[in-house]
């Protein structure tokens, strides 16, 4: 079992920057694909940013351009770098671990971190 602790969540204003951390811990050499998700106050889970282990990444259309994920294999971490914050980038972000190359939906990934609030307001 994967255990994934995130850090870095807080409040920044509209067009700020923010970096999101998540160290994984327990069985990484199940690990292949490392994503970032977030969930919006009252809406469903999305896919921000995936980098499986050969490193190509995907977005959701809406980063593009503003967040970048990165991930350090040797120390078992994710990153998510966030720039031109925006408002309705407000919501709790979650890291997660698929041991799929191809990962694009919640059923597949298996680990979870706890979440990170972010809030984009002035």
């Amino acid at each position: 079992q994967v255990q994934l602790v995130e850090s870095g969540g807080g409040l920044v204003q509209p067009g700020g920057s923010l970096r999101l951390s998540c160290a994984a811990s327990g069985s990484v050499t199940s690990i292949n694909t490392m994503a970032w998700y977030r969930q919006p106050p009252g809406k469903g889970r999305e896919l921000v940013a995936a980098i499986p282990s050969g490193g190509s990444t995907n977005y959701a259309d809406s980063v593009k351009g503003r967040f970048t994920i990165s991930r350090d294999n040797p120390n078992n971490t994710v990153y998510l770098q966030m720039n031109s914050l925006k408002p309705e980038d407000t919501a709790v972000y979650y890291c997660a671990t698929s041991p799929f190359t191809i990962a694009t939906v919640v059923a597949d990934f298996g680990s979870w971190g706890q979440g990170a609030q972010i809030t984009v307001s002035s």
